[in-house]
């Protein structure tokens, strides 16, 4: 039975173009996966805190010495990194906030990116450990990025890609929405993302 993890970041509940998208692709990965599980986490919702130094001292101190402080400091991360960990595939629907990700969604990764967890290193350098996943993104852009002068400006694509290569996580597929604040755009884009995620289930 597979699992998708699908984590949405969108402060706004209602409303939230990449909410519906993810809803989309959801209802056909369940159609593709009967036996299917989904796990959700809603970052709107599930606060995620901050690094903080005591955060930060449990990661890279061995755990036969952890104090109680540092045990429930590093709580979170345990909890994040174990549900990475059990899902198969995917799902990060995020809107675009000044040029990158929502701040919630950078708490989270901070929280999940940990040495000897989801990776490691050695003399060659970094490497993920957790290379038997995939990822499938959603963007969503009140304006038009790509192929203009503001593509220059979109942070939140290649750090997706970066943040979750460093985990050893591929990112299979990006589906971007952009233009969502015209009217009169944002129908006809909508429906050529949701086109590209019928593709991706046809078969």
């Amino acid at each position: 039975m597979k699992t998708l993890l699908r984590i949405d970041c969108s402060s706004r509940v209602e409303g939230s173009h990449s909410r519906e998208l993810a809803d989309y692709f959801e209802q056909k990965w369940l159609e593709k996966h009967e036996a299917g599980k989904v796990v959700r986490t809603d970052l709107a919702e599930k606060q995620i805190p901050h690094l903080h130094n005591n955060t930060i001292e449990g990661f890279y101190t061995p755990t036969e010495y952890w104090s109680p402080a540092l045990s429930e400091a590093t709580a979170v991360s345990d909890e994040l990194i174990q549900q990475l960990k059990e899902a198969d595939e995917l799902l990060i629907s995020s809107p675009l906030y000044n040029y990158n990700v929502p701040s919630n969604l950078k708490a989270y990764f901070d929280q999940v990116v940990r040495i000897g967890h989801t990776f490691g290193i050695n003399d060659g350098g970094y490497f993920g450990l957790l290379e038997d996943k995939i990822a499938f993104i959603i963007t969503v852009k009140g304006g038009v990025y790509k192929g203009t002068d503001m593509e220059r400006y979109d942070f939140q694509e290649p750090y997706l890609e970066a943040v979750l290569g460093h985990m050893g996580i591929k990112v299979q597929q990006f589906f971007s929405l952009e233009g969502t604040a015209n009217k009169d755009t944002l129908d006809k884009n909508r429906q050529e993302v949701q086109a590209l995620i019928d593709e991706l289930f046809k078969n």
